[in-house]
C-alpha cells in the first residue's frame, strides 16, 4: 500500500473518529432570513432547480469532494453517486493524485461517472501539485477520468503546513491557474478546503480564468485538526502542536460568501460547515449559487444507502420549506429575499469594507 493511499485511508477514519470540528462558526447563526407571515405562494409549487456547469440539478446540493484512491473510498464513491443520481444533486470527487500517479486506483473515481451518468460531477486536483510541474496534461486526465463537468483545483496551504511530509510551496500558482483555464473548455473551481476565501483571491482567480470559487470556510471540519490526530498517532510532536495551534484558522464561510460573491462574478459554493436546508437557504441568499457538503455525507453513506437518501430527502424538504417562508418560489427568488446580518460577521464584514446593512430589503 502506498503511502498516499494509507494516507487517505487514515483521514477517513480521523473524519468519523475523532473530534475535527472547528470550535469557531460558520457565521451563519448571525444570519437571519425574515420570515413571511402571508408568503402568497404554494409549498407545493416551490422549485429548487438549479443549473450549475451546464447541468441541472433538482437543488442547489453538491457532495462535496471526500475521498477515492482506496478500496474503501471504491464503496462510498459508488454509494454517493447512486444517491447523487436518485436525487438530482451534484458531487465531487477527492483528490485524484493518487490515481494520476497509480492508474490502478483510478476506478475508484470513474466509479462516480458510472453511477451517475446524468449528473453534475466535479474532478479535484491540487493546487501542491502545480508547483510540483504538473499542468494541463494532468488536469485533462482527472477530467477525463470522471467525465467532469468541471475541475477543482483544490487549496490547501494550511493543511499542507501542518501534515507531516506536506507540500508547501505555493510560489507562482496562480499563474498556473492562469495556464490550466486558458487551455482548457472544462470550468475551473478554485476551492479551499477548510479555511474560506478572501475576496482579494477571488478577485485574483477570476482574472486568471476560474469560473468559480468552492470557498469551504470555517465551520466545519478542521484539517488542521485532521492532521493533528494523525501526527499525534505517528509521534510527530511538532506538527503535532502546529495542528493543535492552528485548529480554527481561517475564515467563517458566510463571511467568505459575501466576500467573494460581492466582489466578483464568479460562481460561488457555499461549503464549510453547512448541515441543513435553512443554512443552505441563508448561503445563498448571501449570495452563493450552490450548497457543498462533506462530512455529513460521509457519516451517513457510513451508515448505509437508506439512511444517506433520507438525510438528503429532508435537507431538501427543508430548504423548500424555508423558501416558501420566506416567499422565494425558486432559487433565483431565494437570493433576493430580505435578509439581515448580526453580532460578529457584521462587525467582521464592517470592518472589511462590506456593508451588511444592504441585505436588508427596505420598504
Amino acid at each position: 500500500m502506498s503511502g498516499i493511499e494509507k494516507r487517505k485511508m487514515r483521514h477517513i477514519r480521523v473524519s468519523l473518529e475523532e473530534d475535527v470540528e472547528g470550535d469557531v462558526g460558520t457565521g451563519l447563526k448571525d444570519v437571519r432570513l425574515i420570515h413571511r407571515a402571508l408568503p402568497e405562494i404554494d409549498l407545493d409549487d416551490v422549485d429548487a432547480r438549479t443549473t450549475l456547469f451546464g447541468r441541472e440539478l433538482r437543488a442547489p446540493l453538491i457532495i462535496s469532494a471526500i475521498t477515492g484512491g482506496t478500496r474503501e473510498a471504491l464503496g462510498i464513491n459508488a454509494l454517493l453517486a447512486e444517491v447523487a443520481e436518485e436525487k438530482g444533486i451534484g458531487i465531487g470527487v477527492g483528490s485524484q493524485r493518487i490515481a494520476v500517479e497509480e492508474p490502478e486506483t483510478a476506478g475508484t473515481f470513474a466509479v462516480v461517472r458510472e453511477k451517475a451518468p446524468n449528473s453534475l460531477v466535479i474532478g479535484n486536483l491540487g493546487c501542491p501539485q502545480l508547483f510540483l510541474g504538473w499542468g494541463v496534461e494532468e488536469a485533462v486526465r482527472c477530467i477525463e477520468m470522471v467525465d467532469a463537468d468541471a475541475l477543482a483545483l483544490h487549496m490547501n496551504p494550511l493543511q499542507e503546513a501542518v501534515q507531516v511530509g506536506g507540500d508547501t510551496n505555493y510560489s507562482g500558482i496562480l499563474e498556473k491557474v492562469r495556464e490550466i483555464a486558458g487551455a482548457l473548455d472544462t470550468p475551473i473551481v478554485m476551492k479551499e478546503t477548510g479555511c474560506g476565501v478572501a475576496y482579494e483571491e477571488a478577485v485574483k482567480l477570476e482574472e486568471a480564468g476560474a469560473a468559480a470559487v468552492d470557498v469551504s470556510g470555517v465551520g466545519g471540519t478542521s484539517w488542521s485538526a485532521v492532521e493533528y490526530h494523525i501526527a499525534r498517532e505517528v509521534g510527530k510532536r511538532d506538527q503535532e502542536y502546529l495542528g493543535q495551534a492552528l485548529w480554527n484558522w481561517g475564515i467563517p464561510t458566510a463571511v467568505s460568501v459575501v466576500e467573494t460573491s460581492r466582489s466578483t462574478g464568479l460562481k460561488v459554493i457555499a461549503s464549510g460547515g453547512i448541515r441543513t436546508g435553512a443554512e443552505m437557504a441563508k448561503s445563498i441568499a448571501l449570495g452563493a449559487d450552490a450548497a457543498g457538503m462533506a462530512k455529513p455525507f460521509l457519516e451517513k453513506a457510513v451508515e448505509g444507502r437508506d439512511a444517506l437518501a433520507e438525510y438528503v430527502d429532508n435537507v431538501i424538504q427543508e430548504l423548500k420549506v424555508v423558501m416558501f417562508l420566506t416567499g422565494a418560489r425558486d432559487v433565483s427568488e431565494l437570493k433576493n429575499v430580505p435578509t439581515l446580518i448580526m453580532g460578529r460577521t457584521a462587525e467582521w464584514l464592517r470592518l472589511r469594507g462590506f456593508d451588511a446593512s444592504k441585505y436588508v430589503e427596505r420598504r
